[in-house]
């Protein structure tokens, strides 16, 4: 059982594309979505893949083994024993919609932040405040709550209003709603990102909808790009090269859980494996990977890397293990 645990937050700082490899309708290349919600998702495995490859050290790095022990052996050695690590698939916090004031609002909805609130706690850090309120406090369709100063609000008539794409919503900027909405936007600034740039604007631009507004945006308003393949010769488009691709796009938030179990694999103090020792904490597992995440800039994830896709800046945080990594641009 793992022993310790934390929260990995993404942040795409491009178009990201997840894809499922299949279609079932007018898009080619969908993204990866959740069954029961529609909403957008990346597995666990594309995850722990990413950080994998990340992590790698040369093999005559003396950390190699310690690498194996947490991401699981070679794919020829499997059956020596599991990685201490686990990924769980991500689940969606924040979406970028367009508005009419200030560019941009990232939504969410009750259902994100208790989802949120709830796998918190399992990383034992503190829970956003006014959570567990949001639906009483009357989150309901036409309703938005956002920080009462967002420069996302207009001013119509002794009447505060948003704007998101097309839709036109209600806000009272002295309601409960958008004081919670406040100490919410506070808290994902502090937690889920790390460049000053991007925690300054979420203090501001947040704004928590209903779930089925929040679910309408986050099936509707991905990115759905035309992609052709060119005749070298001619410079025309090859016969049935033209296909749809979606993309989330740029500026969405997502998170998942890190859990950390004790490693499985034995090694002494020169780190050479088959003798018996005390295996790694969960606590260095979880650490090991923190340390590998200090030096990077972004990842890498998803799809169509070669054309700047799915460039990420990604944050690791833990209370319990007082681990704290953070890789921004």
């Amino acid at each position: 059982m793992p022993d310790t645990s934390a929260l990995l937050f993404i942040h795409a700082q491009t178009s990201l594309h997840p894809g499922t490899g299949a279609a079932l309708g007018t898009v080619d290349l969908p993204i990866q979505r959740e069954r029961h919600t529609g909403w957008p998702m990346i597995a666990g495995s594309s995850l722990k893949g990413v950080l994998r490859e990340h992590c790698r050290p040369d093999e005559a790095d003396p950390d190699f083994q310690k690498w194996l022990a947490v991401f699981g052996p070679k794919p020829n050695e499997a059956e020596l024993h599991a990685g201490a690590i686990s990924i769980t698939d991500s689940r969606m916090l924040a979406f970028p919609v367009r508005s009419a004031n200030s560019v941009f609002a990232w939504v969410t909805c009750p259902e994100a932040l208790g989802r949120l609130a709830r796998d918190a706690k399992l990383a034992s850090e503190d829970v956003p405040a006014g959570v567990d309120t949001l639906i009483d406090l009357g989150a309901t369709n036409g309703i938005a709550f956002t920080p009462s100063q967002s420069p996302l609000l207009i001013t119509e008539e002794q009447q505060k209003r948003l704007l998101l794409e097309e839709y036109d919503f209600t806000v009272d900027p002295a309601s409960a709603g958008c004081a919670v909405a406040a100490k919410v936007a506070e808290w994902i600034a502090n937690h889920a990102v790390g460049d000053d740039f991007t925690r300054s604007r979420l203090r501001s631009h947040l704004v928590i909808l209903s779930d089925t507004e929040f679910t309408h945006f986050v099936r509707h308003a991905t990115e759905v790009t035309a992609r052709i393949g060119l005749n070298y010769e001619t410079k025309t488009v090859s016969g049935g090269a033209l296909f749809y691709e979606e993309f989330l796009p740029a500026e969405t938030l997502m998170y998942a859980v890190v859990l950390a179990s004790p490693s499985r694999r034995k090694f002494d103090n020169n780190d050479r494996p088959g003798r018996q020792s005390t295996p790694m904490s969960g606590s260095f597992v979880l650490q090991f990977v923190t340390s590998r995440l200090a030096d990077c800039s972004i990842l890498q994830i998803g799809a169509n890397e070669t054309i700047g896709k799915g460039l990420c800046a990604v944050r690791i945080n833990s209370r319990d293990s007082q681990v704290h990594a953070e890789a921004t641009p």
